[in-house]
């Protein structure tokens, strides 16, 4: 596999508005996932970008290939549509929070 260069700006933007650990991330998307009748397995709780968030945060950065960088520019871009760019903790809507959570920021934790 070749190697994919992620440039500095968005290896640290990504990592400074996705401010939830992968351990907090793993379990937030099974909290959200968890159903009475019917529950996903754990490597597939959450929505397909909160996997994939999570895949990157447990890659190294050498390991990243094209399609972790083009869900970091979209993540990074989402997150910051919902967000002001100083990424103050801030109280919102129930939904609102768990929407940007499940992309790996939580908004009211410190990026």
């Amino acid at each position: 596999m070749a190697e994919t260069r992620v440039d500095d700006e968005l290896w640290n933007e990504f990592h400074r508005v996705v401010n939830m650990s992968s351990r907090e991330l793993a379990d937030w998307l099974r909290t959200v996932s968890a159903h009475p009748d019917d529950e996903e397995l754990p490597d597939r709780a959450g929505t397909p970008t909160g996997q994939q968030v999570l895949h990157i945060l447990r890659k190294r950065r050498t390991d990243l290939d094209d399609e972790d960088v083009r869900t970091m520019r979209r993540v990074v871009d989402r997150i910051h549509a919902r967000r002001r760019d100083d990424l103050e903790p801030t109280q919102g809507q129930v939904n609102w929070r768990h929407r940007l959570m499940s992309l790996g920021h939580d908004p009211l934790k410190s990026a």
